[in-house]
């Protein structure tokens, strides 16, 4: 079965799915996105993604490209075509197609795209746990990374970095040492007492949905979460480390610039998170 694409209004195959030359996504960056996990039928946490996606269109001037009813049930309907129980389904606005040029356009449409993929959780789980390495690389990127938008080559090239040095994913650094945010997802640490650390989700970092329902999660299981930065040092010298995002959930981090985090090994704490993950996040049939 070949799989399928929504491009504004039409269901489509996927490898005829195309957009204008001329949308603005494509020559300005001009959009923005999101992921949601697709887990045992189920799509994770929709609702916190789409108010998500309200705000990035909101702090851009975007229009909702139809209403949010209609948005959640074709994004249900790509995932169901699809006939994806595990992975993920991605959802692209962008403020539509108009002649080039610099300024909001008058009169251009906003315009959408959902794709939906497979996802092997037995691949997922058993990179779980082996722990992922990271690198660390200078944050370089525009000020207002709390808005999930598509412009994301520093992002890329980050991830490039990390696969060129045998690594899973890059931590950008502020010149003070302190980890922001990975390239896609969300840092954490665990402190010796068993507290969780992360850095506030203000305008220096994603607020990202897992990192959000994470603290419901560590709620039910008992743990304390401290929201401060924390500095690359630290991080190597923690109990445990780890990552969040949607199409991850929570991923133990063995190795950060090729030094090994506590025994090498991915930690007890983490491991208890990404267990008791879907039981509490919210769930959406597809």
């Amino acid at each position: 079965m070949p799989r399928i694409a929504y491009v504004n209004g039409r269901y489509v195959r996927h490898a005829d799915a195309v957009v204008h030359v001329e949308d603005r996504g494509y020559q300005f960056a001009d959009g923005v996105y999101e992921v949601c996990e697709v887990a045992r039928g189920f799509i994770v946490d929709m609702t916190r993604h789409l108010d998500r996606l309200n705000r990035s269109l909101g702090e851009l001037d975007i229009a909702w490209p139809m209403s949010r009813k209609a948005l959640e049930t074709v994004m249900r309907e790509v995932v169901r075509r699809n006939r994806v129980m595990n992975g993920m389904v991605y959802l692209q606005v962008t403020r539509g197609v108009a002649p080039r040029d610099h300024v909001f356009p008058v009169a251009a449409r906003p315009a959408v795209v959902i794709t939906a993929k497979r996802i092997d959780p037995a691949v997922v789980h058993k990179r779980a746990e082996g722990g992922l390495k990271v690198i660390t690389v200078p944050e370089n990127r525009w000020d207002r990374v709390d808005i999930k938008s598509i412009g994301l080559l520093p992002n890329v090239l980050a991830k490039q970095k990390a696969k060129v040095a045998g690594a899973h994913e890059a931590w950008f650094i502020d010149p003070d040492g302190t980890v922001k945010e990975g390239a896609s997802t969300n840092a954490w640490i665990v402190t010796m007492e068993g507290k969780l650390v992360t850095r506030p989700a203000d305008h220096g970092i994603l607020r990202g949905i897992t990192r959000t329902t994470l603290f419901d999660v560590a709620g039910k299981l008992g743990l304390e979460i401290e929201e401060r930065g924390f500095t690359v040092a630290e991080a190597k010298a923690a109990r445990e480390a780890f990552i969040t995002a949607a199409t991850t959930v929570v991923m133990p981090i063995v190795e950060i610039d090729g030094e090994s985090v506590a025994n090498g090994h991915p930690g007890s704490v983490a491991m208890s998170l990404r267990q008791a993950f879907f039981d509490v996040a919210e769930k959406t049939r597809a």
